[in-house]
């Protein structure tokens, strides 16, 4: 087990609309709140609101895994197949190594409540010690999409030499194999 410290976790709305102040961001909140419920260890939230605009998008995910250190950084909206919604493209940019499975297991997880879901690009990568993840802007999508791939983040940040994740295992239950 790592030794113990506060994970710094970067949570970037990626939004034209709620950048320009039309609507307030709830998807951020929801990642947020989320992210309360699952982990009992302490945790730093490090908040970005930005356009879709991928120069953006790239420098903000560079900063906050070079700069700030976070171990993980977690998206919402810019996954579609809008012509301005490129965060995917932005993520692949700056991740030395993708990890497809994410992805994929979100939109299987999605499919069981829209038919969408086929349209949603969302991925991840790992850039240095950060695991990106990419996820739809909807609030209740982002719950349904965590939940289901969140089991496996706790345990790639460990493989990463990152801080120890510790989950409220009443909430949200982490595999790390049995050593």
């Amino acid at each position: 087990m790592a030794a113990t410290r506060v994970a710094k976790i970067g949570i970037v709305t990626v939004s034209d609309r709620a950048s320009a102040g039309v609507y307030e961001d709830l998807s951020g909140k929801a990642i947020e709140a989320t992210l309360n419920d699952y982990l009992i260890s302490e945790w730093e939230p490090v908040y970005r609101l930005i356009p879709d605009e991928q120069p953006e998008i790239e420098l903000t995910l560079t900063a906050l895994a070079d700069d700030e250190g976070c171990c993980l950084i977690v998206t919402t909206g810019g996954t579609g197949p809008a012509k301005r919604d490129v965060t995917p493209e932005a993520t692949e940019a700056v991740c030395d190594r993708m990890m497809p499975g994410f992805g994929e297991l979100m939109r299987t997880e999605s499919l069981k409540y829209v038919p969408t879901a086929i349209l949603s690009r969302q991925t991840a990568g790992l850039r240095g010690q950060t695991l990106i993840i990419n996820l739809p802007g909807k609030p209740k999508a982002i719950r349904q999409c965590l939940d289901a791939v969140f089991p496996a983040v706790p345990y790639c940040i460990d493989l990463m030499d990152g801080p120890y994740l510790e989950c409220d295992e009443n909430v949200i239950k982490p595999f790390r194999p049995k050593q």
